[in-house]
């Protein structure tokens, strides 16, 4: 890992420095200082597990590329491209396989403000229409199997909008702006609290989160930041009862009972390794889901290659 970033630096920025660390007061700001038509590629992996207790009851890794592209960096903003490629997933099941490479080949363009914090999708209607066309030719293929095409037929009405866009297709876009925006101070923690999407398409959560410069390593002009964010816990009950009894009836099943959903918490915690310039090095985000006796567990690294 350490030859990784290493070798990363030397070879994409080298030749500019940047002034973001300030060992004097042990500070560092996280900012974006992109040119128009820079490219950087990063491979993700994404591994799920599904725990009923103690035991692990499922796993599914998928792992994929990226090709960032800033397309226009103006005083006040940046748009980038997002070019998914080249999906893979640890699964013999066919179905599974093609949900998984669903955005394959996909572009994301979106805008962030001048600093690189994320601001919205601008071609969420290009989004729309590709996914739609994915998601029929998924349908032919397993038309004859009626509870597939239903889950074929949410996954397409969860990319309908530009809201349900944002907060469904931007998982990964979000982890790695994470700390855009913001000056930290080695060891001070920041609290606060903020609206972050919400996966069922309604109103967002509000959230409760912690933020704090880990480390500085001035000689390579990188740092550490992290991050824990927790979801309001009555909100994320009502949004998945709600979710979960349109979900019934529209696969025409009996709705569950607002006593089946008891206590439930949902965790994210973010590292990230970020050079002077703002481009992510390494980020690893793992985000823990409980209900009752059940646990799901979602880890994403994004790394650069």
């Amino acid at each position: 890992m350490k030859g990784k970033i290493t070798t990363a630096i030397a070879l994409l920025f080298s030749a500019t420095s940047f002034a973001q660390i300030n060992m004097a007061d042990s500070t560092v700001k996280t900012i974006a200082y992109w040119d128009k038509n820079e490219k950087q590629e990063y491979s993700i992996t994404a591994d799920k597990f599904k725990l009923k207790g103690a035991d692990t009851i499922s796993r599914e890794n998928i792992k994929y590329e990226i090709q960032i592209t800033v397309l226009d960096s103006t005083a006040n903003s940046y748009t980038i491209e997002w070019f998914y490629k080249n999906f893979s997933i640890n699964t013999d099941n066919a179905f599974k396989k093609k949900i998984a490479s669903i955005t394959q080949d996909m572009k994301v363009v979106f805008k962030t403000d001048e600093v690189g914090g994320f601001v919205e999708v601008v071609n969420w209607k290009e989004v729309r229409d590709y996914i739609k066309k994915m998601t029929d030719g998924i349908k032919n293929e397993f038309s004859d199997k009626p509870e597939m095409v239903k889950i074929i037929n949410h996954i397409a009405a969860t990319f309908s909008t530009k809201e349900s866009i944002e907060s469904v297709s931007t998982k990964d876009i979000r982890q790695f702006h994470t700390f855009h925006g913001s000056q930290y101070k080695l060891s001070e923690v920041l609290k606060g609290q903020q609206k972050v999407p919400n996966i069922y398409g309604t109103e967002p959560f509000d959230s409760y989160s912690s933020l704090y410069l880990d480390e500085i390593n001035d000689k390579d002009n990188n740092y550490i930041l992290r991050a824990s964010q927790s979801i309001d816990e009555k909100q994320l009950l009502d949004a998945t009862f709600n979710y979960l009894t349109k979900l019934a009836q529209s696969m025409k099943v009996d709705p569950p009972k607002r006593e089946d959903i008891k206590e439930m918490k949902n965790e994210t915690l973010t590292s990230s390794r970020i050079h002077g310039s703002g481009w992510v090095i390494y980020s690893v985000q793992t985000t823990t889901v409980t209900a009752d006796n059940s646990t799901n567990i979602e880890e994403r690294v994004i790394e650069i290659k």
